[in-house]
């Protein structure tokens, strides 16, 4: 992957020097119930251990808490500073790409804040941690992300194989949570959040929120395809060969049978919340091919 042409946002609030606190004061997580938080929770499987914990946290309860208390924010890790700065250049280029498709339908595209943390930083939804890996807030449309978790992705779950072969995978979790801000500025989580607390079981209200989550990825894959047409006019590079592979590769590395596979030994579909590796891939290749927002509409789907 290559982000020659990539614009850096000026949306990026780097907070590592201001976080740094360990656990959840109270020890609830109140503002990250399923109706107002939409969570990547990959890394919840490995950490806790239990593939319930972060659906528990989801649904109003509350995360495995560190219990040797609040610590004091650490000095700022600077080996991640290219990290950084390449989230901005991703950031910046979803923000020209969708800001693109939503004034050609005649609407104004928001672009969401992302907050850089380390290991934990109090925000909108509550306590935002690195075990919970990225999210999107709707309640103050920020996305959270501690880039550490793009050294987790590489190996603790082989989700690529080196850093360069990373890039376009870290750029595709970027992506997602931005998929999820812009399904926020369709207004499709609002009606989401009202039919998810209106279900009649979990069950029912964690099926709806894998069709969230697919959508955000075939919303990533949109992405991936206006800039690729996008650098074909400008003669500039963005793909390399085995970029989308390497995608692919982390879709299917955090699929949610695969995780549970992994941590538990067997698979319970209705606890997914996320869907299945081969359902990631498909939706992701689903937007790059496509190109197109109706190519994403996993709400109306009957087959995901």
């Amino acid at each position: 992957m290559e982000t020659d042409d990539f614009r850096p946002s000026d949306n990026v609030e780097d907070e590592r020097a201001a976080s740094g606190g360990r656990g959840f004061p109270g020890g609830g997580t109140g503002s990250l119930g399923i109706g107002t938080v939409i969570v990547l929770g990959i890394l919840g499987w490995y950490f806790f251990g239990d593939p319930t914990a972060i659906l528990n946290a989801l649904n109003g309860g509350s995360l495995p808490t560190d219990q040797s208390g609040p610590s004091q924010p650490s000095a700022v890790d600077h080996s991640q500073d290219g990290k950084v700065q390449f989230v901005k250049l991703v950031l910046g280029n979803t923000e020209d790409r969708w800001g693109e498709i939503f004034s050609a339908a005649g609407k104004t595209y928001h672009a969401p804040k992302l907050i850089i943390f380390e290991r934990a930083y109090q925000g909108g939804c509550g306590m935002a941690q690195a075990a919970m890996g990225p999210f999107y807030c709707p309640q103050d449309q920020r996305i959270y992300l501690d880039v550490s978790f793009f050294d987790d992705m590489q190996k603790k779950f082989d989700a690529c194989s080196d850093s360069k072969a990373c890039q376009f995978s870290e750029a595709y979790v970027v992506a997602h949570e931005v998929g999820h801000h812009v399904q926020d500025e369709f207004g499709i989580l609002p009606r989401v959040t009202q039919a998810q607390q209106a279900a009649s079981s979990k069950a029912q209200a964690n099926a709806l929120q894998v069709r969230i989550e697919l959508q955000a990825d075939c919303f990533a894959g949109l992405w991936a395809n206006r800039e690729k047409k996008n650098s074909e006019k400008t003669k500039l590079p963005f793909l390399e060969a085995g970029d989308v592979d390497q995608a692919l590769q982390t879709a299917s590395a955090i699929g949610d049978d695969r995780l549970q596979k992994e941590m538990q030994g067997y698979v319970v579909p209705d606890s997914f919340t996320h869907g299945t590796s081969e359902q990631r891939k498909r939706w992701f290749m689903n937007g790059f091919n496509s190109g197109e927002i109706s190519a994403c509409d996993t709400l109306s789907a009957n087959s995901l």
